[in-house]
């Protein structure tokens, strides 16, 4: 069963994210789409729930099967079509907001079209809260319904990995795998080598692919954990003095400790602890 809903562009309400356009396509044979350079003024995913499809980049065809997707910025040139022989199962979702190119952009996803996308059942599950919100409310819900496109598009960011080449998703997603246990061992000494060695990598290789990863360097990540870690024994060990917390956070230095903490939450850590007594 096809399904889709085409919503007006709202331009006054451009500060938020919103759809054009949501739906999904089942088993779609006679499913093409070409769009001419500059014909198309928003953002477009599509994410293949089953089946083959094409895309045509530069010259070349690329074939998309389960898991993988496709990203278009604005203004794109676009080429895409179902096999005929294994028509595609796909969900999409057309949208706009005056930020996006700037923070897509940022986050490095302008350098790719094709994604990968691991954890495929989690988007999905996004996309049917956008898609049943906009064939039941249209656009009578600006806010439930900008909440819901930006939690579908968060969802895509956190996960979905360049489709370069299966090492390259190998060694993201073994980067991925690490941060729980890298959140964990956050308040000892931070150890770049060993952490490198966990990837297989070398230590200049291993921050590049982390910043790749997590839109930030090993020691920003590292920093934010421990940081997480204080403000916890702030409010759960009342009986610790703030020195105490900051070696416990992995900072022997107190007076640095204090700095970091004044400079990412606004406020001293005695400041902070008082505000929740």
């Amino acid at each position: 069963m096809n399904r889709q809903v085409l919503l007006p562009t709202l331009k006054k309400h451009a500060y938020m994210i919103l759809p054009e356009s949501v739906g999904s396509y089942q088993m779609a044979g006679d499913h093409q789409v070409y769009r001419e350079a500059g014909s198309l003024d928003n953002f477009s995913i599509h994410v293949v729930l089953a089946g083959t499809g094409f895309v045509e980049m530069n010259g070349k065809q690329y074939t998309l099967q389960k898991g993988d997707s496709f990203l278009y910025f604005p203004q794109q040139e676009q080429t895409y079509f179902s096999s005929s022989d294994d028509p595609w199962s796909v969900r999409w979702v057309h949208f706009y907001g005056s930020t996006l190119t700037h923070f897509l952009s940022e986050i490095g996803f302008g350098r790719f079209t094709l994604w990968r996308l691991p954890d495929l059942a989690r988007l999905v599950k996004e996309h049917e809260l956008l898609l049943q919100e906009a064939e039941e409310n249209s656009f009578l819900r600006l806010s439930q319904l900008s909440t819901l496109t930006y939690s579908f598009l968060s969802c895509f960011t956190n996960h979905a990995v360049p489709r370069e080449s299966k090492s390259n998703q190998e060694i993201d997603l073994r980067i991925q795998s690490l941060l729980p246990k890298m959140q964990e061992r956050a308040p000892e000494p931070f150890d770049l080598e060993y952490w490198a060695a966990e990837t297989g990598v070398s230590t200049y290789y291993f921050c590049r692919l982390f910043k790749r990863v997590t839109k930030m360097t090993p020691v920003t990540f590292v920093t934010l954990c421990r940081l997480q870690w204080s403000k916890q024994l702030l409010l759960e060990e009342k009986n610790l003095t703030v020195k105490e917390i900051a070696e416990r956070s992995g900072y022997l230095n107190p007076s640095y400790f204090n700095k970091l903490f004044l400079e990412n939450e606004g406020m001293t850590p005695t400041k902070y602890r008082q505000m929740y007594v």
